[in-house]
């Protein structure tokens, strides 16, 4: 097997020089990197991972816990930064808490145990004491998507308030008054947050939000399921559904078309988190985006900087309203300002 020098004596420059290309170090000339990397190739050189970090204190590896795994908005962020991850050097180790507090603790803890260099973490509840314990210890870590108020660690996530007014705005001008929203758990950040919103733009329109109109859920398909039964068995069932993520939504959906009604002919439908598939739902489906690629690159720079010794700041970005046909807008070959 080649080694590190085998490469130096191929490239012809020093080991150092090797080192720096292989370390992402800027100081080495373009013409150096390209000889190097071309000799990493021709050799089928793979650095020993296990004796760099003895020496560096380094494994160049990130871990990830994400809420859910099967929730497609966490894949695409899990992919995202998978991606930035390796632009900067680094490897990614994923755990799901499927949204148990008690999985996300195990993650932590196997996670911390292969020595990773920094954690990424959206939290599946209000904060465990180990999370705590974890950001006091001084292990470099970012909250993204959601986080923990009081602990203090970096937060990269999306506001949607903004969107969600517009939403609500937009369900308005289509004639929509009774509104209903199937909350996330409020013991996470997002699942406060967005309820707050929906009731706040709500009242800027003049509109209450009943309790019967406030289904609880728990970010998982079944929750939007029953919620959405139990608004549809109302003596005056709402006219459009929130549901304030895509499982619920793909639940609520499920309930609709259990009893025979068509969206958005008998009720509408619109939802937190765009994900690919609702352009393909007949109708397409009306939906609140979060920029993922853009939030895990953030995350991702943000962890690398508190390894780094920098001091990141937290990141916040908007979320925006994406309109299709599912709360009874007009075709787009229907629409006046087409």
């Amino acid at each position: 097997m080649a080694g590190i020098k085998d490469v130096a004596a191929e490239a012809g420059v020093s080991v150092a020089t090797v080192s720096r290309v292989l370390n992402g170090h800027p100081s080495v000339s373009q013409e150096a990197r390209t000889r190097v990397l071309a000799a990493v190739e021709a050799l089928g050189y793979r650095p020993n991972a296990v004796a760099r970090s003895l020496r560096t204190a380094q494994t160049r590896t990130l871990g990830l816990v994400i809420s859910d795994v099967l929730n497609p908005y966490f894949t695409e962020l899990a992919r995202f930064v998978e991606e930035e991850a390796r632009a900067l050097g680094y490897s990614v180790i994923i755990g799901n808490a499927d949204e148990r507090p008690e999985l996300q603790d195990h993650h932590i803890r196997t996670l911390i145990d292969r020595r990773i260099d920094g954690l990424l973490v959206s939290p599946a509840d209000g904060g465990t004491p180990l999370i705590r314990d974890v950001a006091l210890s001084g292990t470099p870590m970012v909250f993204v998507d959601r986080w923990i108020p009081g602990i203090d660690v970096p937060v990269v996530r999306a506001d949607g308030t903004g969107a969600v007014r517009d939403l609500v705005a937009h369900l308005h001008g289509l004639g929509h008054r009774r509104l209903a929203i199937i909350a996330g758990p409020a013991a996470t950040t997002t699942g406060d947050e967005r309820v707050a919103a929906f009731r706040d733009a709500l009242r800027e329109l003049g509109i209450a939000l009943p309790r019967s109109y406030i289904g609880q859920g728990d970010f998982q398909a079944a929750s939007g399921r029953r919620a959405t039964e139990r608004f549809l068995d109302l003596a005056e069932p709402p006219q459009v559904v929130f549901a304030a993520d895509n499982l619920m939504a793909l639940g609520a959906l499920d309930a609709i078309r259990a009893r025979g009604l068509r969206v958005p002919d008998d009720i509408g439908l619109a939802a937190f988190d765009d994900i690919p598939w609702f352009v393909h739902t007949d109708p397409p489906i009306t939906a609140v985006a979060q920029p993922a690629a853009d939030l895990a690159r953030a995350a991702v720079r943000a962890l690398a900087d508190r390894i780094e010794g920098r001091a990141p700041q937290s990141v916040t970005l908007p979320a925006r309203l994406v309109v299709r046909r599912s709360c009874g807008e007009a075709a787009p070959n229907e629409r006046s300002d087409r």
